[in-house]
């Protein structure tokens, strides 16, 4: 189970609990014989986690909770439990005190009734939970009210404060003096010409602030400069009017007659040969657990929980006002709080299953998220075919795939998470950017009459910072069971000589990462670099170990100077691979609080301990991501960019296995035009062809 996080300092567990408290926990407790450890949280369970906070004392007028999560107990313990087994639910909530800025970390148990561990959170050393939803609102009163920002503002025109809108940012560390323990954020500013507008198209430039969310006060107001303010509309949503629909496109319309292929029990999927869990908490949003083929009549284990643990915005203009801007989605926003409410026919198409999400409000009541994950299965066009000029058959299948996905919006920008699990053992993880691109004034060439370095000009006068995104997805791996390796295979050309004389020969090389202290890996496309996790105590019938390997995209990781606090904070973006020993109190490469941490909590960190890796239990952190110079197209909404990676069994099975999929009946076959006719498409499988000359490729 959870481990203490500390000393509870209050009365005695005992004399916590009451009389309500246990009717509300036997009220609410779940049945033995069909529920799991890792169930989601319920709506009844988080109000009666704060029950108990309140019970115990720990609740005032001026309490806020920004984080409250499912304490998942340790995976070794899930791994063992048996079903009907009783466990003990526990909750991890983390509580500010808004009168004072004090942090308090409590777990809670559902069972009992009763506080399990309480601990005070040194913010200045590890950092401040994430901002809240009603933060947001604060800065702009906060701002409004300000005689200096109102006068910085007059200063460039306008006049009319609450026609101003204020973007709340994380403030990270930069050792600023004064700035210590300070729950900070930093504040740039967009004009909104009207309800309707698109605040982003026209950004206030030359002047941030610095607001202390405690205080309420202006800590410091750095002007520097006035630049020319673009009041050009860039809405695209309503439509313009001066930009008619198009009326070229006929619907197409996704059916499953008989309904969807997979089945659904609670938050177990199955799915052809695959079976997971659904999980969703409020920093990492949706996470898949104790995810399995099954093959030769029984589920063989893959990843036990798969996420994506963290994702960074750092931007790269160095001027006065946009220095600091870095922004982790997941640590300093809880991304899976901004989960949207997806619609059918918009976000998602076909036979959806929605799964809802509740998480807890700032006040620590229950919200939630209609809708927050679509499921559903799509075609994905061919997954083998094959025309045999010897005996005369031509074969093909269709390949589809398992859709899991949610989408968030953080600010300007949004992002869709697409988890795909296929026919023939891949997962595939594909992260989709949209939304609208954070923009600045674009001050024009220089007086060398060189373009400013830092952005791209998108519009008249309006730039665009250079950035990235970079994701962190946590594998937590269990090949064929707890005991893997991981080796880095790359392709290797072979020089002429005896064993090559005609110089057509090249090979593989395979270097077993043994310790952490080899784990911080890069890729390299230009031999094809893979990492293979393997099962050494499993062997398919060639008698080698099961794997499965790791298909990395191989783009750019951090590109901020190894010496800057983003390559502290944010040290998981320096490689592209991490392996670690499995630890269930690492669950986030850049700590447990990233709000304000100097970077001394990450992963970074975790590898000095050199814990041996072999043959052991292990954690796969794999950063990918998009370097964005923005395009003129991208505005002023930009279209999905896609970034992401591949698993694929290597070794894992026997044989393909995929070869008992049917072929497609000629009943969901669309109509097709051959040359001036349309008619009826005719399926495959199975069909004589020609026969011929055999052809070689």
């Amino acid at each position: 189970m959870t481990r203490p996080l500390g000393v509870w300092s209050g009365p005695p567990y005992s004399s916590v609990r009451s009389a309500k408290n246990r009717a509300t926990a036997l009220a609410t407790r779940r049945d033995p014989m069909t529920a799991h450890p890792l169930d989601r949280l319920t709506a009844e369970e988080i109000q009666q986690n704060r029950a108990i906070l309140a019970e115990a004392g720990l609740i005032s007028s001026t309490t806020r909770f920004p984080l409250v999560m499912l304490a998942e107990p340790a995976k070794r313990e899930v791994l063992s439990w048996q079903e009907g087994t009783p466990w003990h639910r526990q909750v991890r909530s983390t509580l500010l005190d808004r009168s004072a800025g004090a942090v308090t970390e409590v777990v809670t148990s559902l069972d009992e009734g009763t506080v399990v561990s309480r601990r005070d959170v040194d913010v200045a050393v590890e950092g401040q939970p994430p901002i809240m939803g009603e933060e947001f609102v604060l800065v702009e009163k906060i701002l409004w009210q300000d005689a200096d920002w109102c006068a910085a503002m007059a200063r460039r025109g306008l006049d009319q404060p609450e026609r101003i809108r204020v973007s709340a940012l994380s403030a990270g560390s930069f050792d600023i003096p004064g700035e210590e323990g300070r729950r900070l954020v930093r504040c740039l500013s967009f004009l909104q010409l009207d309800d309707a507008d698109n605040v982003w198209a026209h950004p206030i430039d030359g002047v941030v602030a610095y607001v202390d969310l405690i205080t309420a006060e202006v800590v410091e107001l750095i002007d520097d400069g006035i630049f020319e303010l673009s009041t050009a509309r860039a809405d695209f949503e309503p439509r313009p009017a001066d930009l008619p629909a198009r009326d070229s496109q006929r619907p197409i319309e996704i059916t499953q007659p008989e309904g969807p292929s997979f089945s659904v029990e609670g938050n177990v999927v199955r799915w052809e040969n695959w079976e997971f869990r659904i999980g969703f908490d409020q920093v990492e949003g949706l996470t898949l657990h104790q995810l399995g083929f099954r093959d030769g009549g029984r589920v063989r284990p893959i990843v036990y929980r798969a996420s994506v643990a963290e994702m960074v915005v750092p931007y790269g203009d160095p001027s006065p006002v946009r220095f600091w801007q870095n922004y982790f989605d997941a640590g300093e926003y809880s991304l899976g709080k901004e989960a949207n409410s997806l619609e059918l026919g918009c976000d998602c198409l076909g036979e959806i299953h929605y799964f809802d999400a509740a998480i807890a409000d700032d006040d620590g009541h229950p919200r939630t998220i209609r809708n927050a994950i679509c499921m559903h299965e799509e075609d994905d066009g061919v997954l083998w075919k094959h025309t045999d000029g010897y005996n005369g058959t031509s074969s093909t299948r269709r390949q589809r795939r398992l859709v899991i996905s949610f989408f968030i919006t953080v600010g300007n920008y949004d992002y869709g998470f697409y988890w795909y699990l296929y026919l023939d053992g891949t997962i595939e993880l594909d992260c989709k950017a949209t939304g609208v691109v954070f923009a600045s004034a674009y001050p024009g060439a220089r007086p060398d009459g060189s373009e400013y370095p830092w952005a791209s000009e998108i519009a008249p006068g309006v730039g665009a910072p250079f950035h990235q995104h970079l994701f962190s997805a946590r594998l937590d791996m269990m090949v064929d069971g707890v005991g893997n390796a991981v080796d880095e295979v790359d392709a290797v050309r072979v020089p002429v000589g005896p064993e090559n004389p005609y110089g057509n020969a090249f090979t593989r090389r395979a270097t077993r990462i043994t310790r952490e202290s080899e784990g911080a890996r890069m890729a390299d496309g230009t031999v094809g670099r893979a990492w293979h996790v393997s099962n050494p105590e499993r062997r398919n019938r060639m008698g080698q170990p099961v794997a499965y390997v790791l298909l990395p995209e191989g783009q750019p990781t951090l590109m901020a100077d190894p010496s800057s606090s983003i390559a502290q904070r944010a040290a998981f973006t320096t490689r592209h691979l991490w392996v670690t020993a499995q630890d269930d109190d690492q669950r986030y490469p850049s700590g447990q609080y990233v709000n304000q941490n100097p970077g001394n909590t990450g992963i970074d960190s975790w590898v000095r301990a050199d814990r041996e890796l072999d043959g052991e239990d292990l954690v796969l952190w794999h950063t990918f991501g998009l370097t964005h110079f923005p395009r003129p197209e991208d505005w002023p909404i930009m279209p999905v960019d896609h970034t992401g990676f591949v698993m694929k069994p290597y070794g894992f099975f026997d044989q393909n296995p995929a070869l008992d999929v049917p072929v497609p009946r000629s009943a969901h076959c669309a109509t097709q035009v051959t040359g001036d006719a349309v008619q009826a498409g005719g399926c495959c499988g199975g069909s004589e062809h020609p026969r011929g000359e055999p052809q070689h490729g």
